[in-house]
């Protein structure tokens, strides 16, 4: 299968995206732009804001190309800093609390200068930073005269790599004037698809929901508190909602959409999801920190088919493995060899089946287990035992095994106590009824209550275990 879709060249319209979204907030005048502990702010306020922050960022010499962290989570204060350093034409670097502790080691990939940390009430101090050396990238893309966006990923080998992107490209595929919804702010402020949700909530005229925390009550009170309808979000999230109940709780008909990423989805999650939140309209999506966020349609509400693409991105499927070619890749890595090929192709490392247009993920190359050679897919043997009753999550992962190579592991929590033995038993039990045999857990693990299986993105963490069984 290959998708292309026709390309724009935001290089065309010489006029800054970025000003262009800024500016536009003027239109929107008195409409509300944040809700923020309980209090919603205009846009007239967030405007204010904004012409506030450009001064101090004059007064404490922070210009073009200068390489800003920025520590704090979303408010309207933070928003505001976050246009005015691209107004500057600043390379913006977000760091939330949840990353603080490897802070160190990503302020020096990124070659910070400056900061401005924000404290409980909003308020932020200005500060800089010992002298750390510029990346020889970054110095390249100080001549574009551009704002920049720094962000980081992991990657298969844990080692965090530096993402440089320019706004420009970034704000393009926003100049399109589409429908304005009032938002949660679910994903972190230091993840592309956090920045993505954020830039999206204002450039169509909608409202910024800001979360005191990320617990499923606390958004679910947000979403209740603020009427927000759209909620981004990932499928580990919404297991825990329903599995929580906190939909019986709280008032979340004002939901209109969800959309959901990041990870599989499993079938009975998504099916629950659209049972309890019947008002929703369930919509996968899919991007990468390196490619941007593509634009999605699912083929049904209950579907985990999907067609993706869009203005200014193209796909492919070659040897079941999706490809992609964007006009908004990241500038490159700043500490790691580019991935794209002659072309500008990205391999995504996402294993898809094809059915016409549309494709429907099976699971990261990287987490696919190799039992003597069959492989498993963790997001299959999940959406069966997830089916099996008294399950309120499950993580599959893989374990080194002297004869087969790896085998399937399983860990998993309960809604209720039940006996470790008869429970393991009894899910070995339902496991070869609905599994090949090379599928079925070698060991179930029973986790604690206070034992997560999500890392802080609220993203299966699936290590693979070197512990040979």
């Amino acid at each position: 299968m290959k998708n292309s879709q026709p390309t724009m060249d935001p290089s065309v319209n010489h006029e800054s995206h970025v000003n262009t979204i800024i500016n536009r907030l003027d239109s929107w005048g008195e409409s509300p732009a944040l809700f923020f502990r309980d209090k919603i702010y205009s846009y007239t306020e967030l405007k204010e804001f904004i012409d506030q922050w450009k001064l101090r960022l004059q007064k404490d010499g922070v210009g073009q190309g200068t390489i800003c962290a920025v520590f704090s989570d979303f408010s309207p204060q933070t928003a505001a800093l976050f246009f005015a350093l691209m107004s500057t034409k600043a390379i913006l670097v977000p760091i939330t609390r949840e990353i603080q502790n490897e802070s160190q080691r990503l302020l020096e990939i990124a070659g910070c200068e400056v900061f401005y940390k924000f404290d409980e009430h909003d308020g932020a101090v200005f500060g800089k930073f010992p002298k750390y050396e510029t990346p020889t990238l970054v110095n390249d893309f100080r001549l574009r005269q551009h704002a920049g966006l720094i962000v980081f990923t992991s990657g298969s080998t844990g080692k965090p790599k530096g993402i440089l992107h320019d706004c420009e490209q970034v704000l393009y595929k926003f100049l399109t004037i589409r429908k304005g919804w009032r938002t949660v702010l679910f994903l972190l402020m230091d993840h592309f698809g956090g920045f993505n949700t954020f830039i999206s909530s204002f450039a169509y005229g909608g409202m910024a929901v800001c979360l005191k925390g990320r617990t499923p009550e606390m958004v679910a009170e947000a979403i209740e508190a603020a009427k927000a309808n759209l909620l981004p979000t990932t499928p580990t999230f919404l297991n825990l909602l329903i599995a929580g109940k906190y939909y019986k709780n709280h008032d979340l008909s004002s939901i209109e959409l969800i959309t959901y990423g990041t990870e599989m989805m499993p079938e009975a999650t998504l099916k629950k999801i659209a049972e309890v939140i019947p008002n929703a309209t369930l919509k996968q999506t899919y991007g990468m920190s390196e490619l941007g966020v593509l634009q999605s349609k699912s083929e049904g509400q209950d579907s985990l088919w999907v067609k993706i693409g869009g203005a200014g991105f193209e796909t492919k499927v070659v040897d079941n493995i999706l490809w992609v070619r964007s006009k908004a890749n990241m500038v490159g890595y700043l500490n790691a060899p580019q991935p794209f090929d002659s072309e500008g192709w990205m391999c995504t490392g996402d294993e898809v089946e094809s059915k016409g247009e549309y494709i429907r993920f099976m699971g990261r190359k990287s987490e696919i287990i190799n039992v003597g050679g069959n492989k498993v897919f963790p997001a299959e043997v999940e959406n069966v035992i997830i089916r099996a009753g008294n399950i309120k999550d499950v993580t599959v992962f893989a374990s080194a095994h002297p004869l087969m190579g790896q085998v399937v592991n399983a860990k998993v929590s309960v809604i209720e106590s039940e006996d470790a033995a008869v429970m393991t038993e009894r899910l070995r039990k339902f496991c070869n009824e609905n599994l090949a045999k090379y599928k079925v857990p070698l060991r179930f693990t029973i986790m604690n209550e206070d034992e997560n299986h999500h890392n802080i993105r609220f993203k299966k963490d699936r290590q693979i275990s070197n512990d040979r069984v």
